[in-house]
This record gives structure tokens, C-alpha cells and sequence, in this order.
């Protein structure tokens, strides 16, 4: 998953904020623009066709904040997004509008709302550059399963009191980084949420009994995609996902890349557009077989 040693070895490949801007980010981001605007896609919607703003509710740890995208008119399933470790910016923004635009309403969670409100980073360029780990460690260790699932329960209730959301459906969840695991807490702690969907998510597999893997619920459909890298750090935690999904019945899409950790995300070293755009595709499928 990514962790100050990875970023240690980003770093040494000259991905400092300044080479990162003006090099790879500037290669990264001319594809990423285009791999992530809804007209990019021929089933989305133009642009003009999606609204956002964003919002505020109560949760029992206080007000959490976050941006909402949907369609201007029509009901919509609900999707609640759980950006990665550098927070809500405009990397996850352009992937939510994109979401929105292929027919779903989105809600993308601050999940640092207890200590801070909004964009905290312009892209992860500048997390990576400004000691971003060291700053979001003390919020980012409050972020347990309990704290998740009770964050998921309040972020679903909300949802569920929107024009543009389809109560008749279930809510999707997704997550990158840090917020792989998010998701499949949350699917456990709400059963109005059908999909739980992880990209490069880190933690799925470890010891305790709110592990992830061992929280798998039947009738949710998980897609779980597994960076190459992680994989080769963790080759056993692909067979453990697997085995733990066959146990309850759940349908699980579980599939290691050709892409290392942070390969989805526009602003990421990482990215991968070809890799991105079949995790992406993926992701769709998911949806619609399950909300």
C-alpha cells in the first residue's frame, strides 16, 4: 500500500513536487484530463448535464463534509467515494463527475472531517512534496472499522434523503488507497450498500477480527483490484480475499493488475491509463449488477 518507503522511491526517480509538476505530472495529467471527463466515454453525459456542490451532515463524530455530483434531472443510485490518503481534490473530483455521468449519484467524503473540512492538498504532487503522510497520520489513525461504519451509515442516510438518489436501489461504495478497506467496512455496516469496490486498496488482509476480508457479507458484490506491487508484497492476501468470499457466497471479482499502487488516479506517479480505464470499466459492471 502507499507508505513513506514508496514515496521514499518516488522520490528518488526526481518526483518531487517540482519534477513532478513540470514532467510526469504534466504527461499524467494531459492523459488523465481526457481519460476523465465524461465526454471521454460514450455512454456518459456532457458535462453541463451534472451538477455539484457541496455538502454538510451530522454524523455521531460530528459534521462530515464533501462534494455530491449527479445528473440534473432523474433518481440515480447512490455511490458514496472514499478518495485515497491525500483527501478530496481535483483528481477525485473529475473522477466523480465522471461516475455521475454514467448515471449514478456520488458523494465524495471527506473522511478527515474530524480534525479538518475540505481539500487539505491541490493534487498528490504537493502531498507528496509538504510531508503529507506526517500531517494526515493523527487523523488518518482515527479511521478504524467502527469509525468507517459508523461514517457509511450516516453518509447512506443522507444519500437516501436526496431528489437525485434512487431509494429503490442500493448504494455502491468505492475506495483507493487508504479507502479500499473503507469500503468493505462500510458494506458491513449498512445493508442498503450492494457493492464494495477497492483499488489498490492496502490493509484488506491483516490480523484482528474487523480485517476486512474476514467482514465479506454474501449478498454484496465486492470488486476488489489489486495492484502488482501490493501483490508482490502480499501474494497471499489475493487467496485469502478469495477464500473468504467463496465462505459467506459473496459475488467477488478478485484480480491483481498490471499496474503498481496508485495506478486509478489521474494525479498519482502510478498512473496507468490503460490499466485505469479496465479498472474503470470494471467498475461500471459492478454497479450495474448489483444496485
Amino acid at each position: 500500500m502507499c507508505d513513506q518507503h514508496q514515496l521514499a522511491r518516488w522520490a528518488k526517480h526526481n518526483l518531487s513536487r517540482r519534477a513532478f509538476g513540470a514532467g510526469s505530472l504534466a504527461g499524467a495529467a494531459g492523459a488523465a484530463a481526457a481519460a476523465c471527463t465524461p465526454m471521454d466515454i460514450s455512454t456518459g453525459e456532457d458535462a453541463d448535464a451534472v451538477s455539484s456542490r457541496q455538502v454538510s451532515f451530522r454524523t455521531p463524530s460530528g459534521t462530515m463534509d464533501g462534494e455530491f455530483f449527479h445528473l440534473q434531472t432523474g433518481e440515480n443510485p447512490g455511490v458514496i467515494f472514499w478518495p485515497d490518503i491525500a483527501g478530496i481534490r481535483d483528481a477525485k473530483r473529475q473522477m466523480s463527475r465522471r461516475l455521475a455521468g454514467e448515471g449514478y449519484a456520488v458523494l465524495l467524503v471527506n473522511p478527515y472531517y474530524r480534525d479538518v473540512s475540505g481539500e487539505q492538498f491541490a493534487d498528490f504532487a504537493t502531498f507528496a512534496a509538504n510531508e503529507g503522510f506526517q500531517k494526515v497520520g493523527p487523523w488518518r489513525g482515527k479511521l478504524d472499522a467502527a469509525a468507517i461504519g459508523s461514517d457509511a451509515k450516516a453518509a447512506a442516510e443522507w444519500l437516501f434523503g436526496q431528489d437525485a438518489v434512487d431509494t429503490g436501489a442500493r448504494i455502491g461504495t468505492q475506495g483507493y488507497c487508504m479507502g479500499g478497506p473503507f469500503t468493505i467496512w462500510s458494506a458491513a455496516a449498512d445493508n442498503r450498500i450492494g457493492a464494495a469496490c477497492s483499488f489498490h486498496g492496502g490493509g484488506l488482509v491483516r490480523d484482528g477480527e474487523n480485517s476486512p476480508h474476514r467482514m465479506l457479507q454474501g449478498d454484496v458484490h465486492y470488486l476488489i483490484a489489486i495492484a502488482q506491487d501490493d501483490d508482490a508484497g502480499e501474494p497471499e492476501a489475493k487467496t485469502a480475499l478469495r477464500n473468504a468470499a467463496a465462505t459467506v457466497g459473496a459475488p467477488a471479482e478478485i484480480e491483481v493488475y498490471p499496474g503498481d499502487h496508485g495506478w486509478c488516479v489521474p494525479d498519482s506517479p502510478a498512473y496507468d491509463r490503460d490499466a485505469a480505464e479496465r479498472a474503470w470499466a470494471r467498475l461500471l459492471a459492478t454497479y450495474s449488477a448489483a444496485l
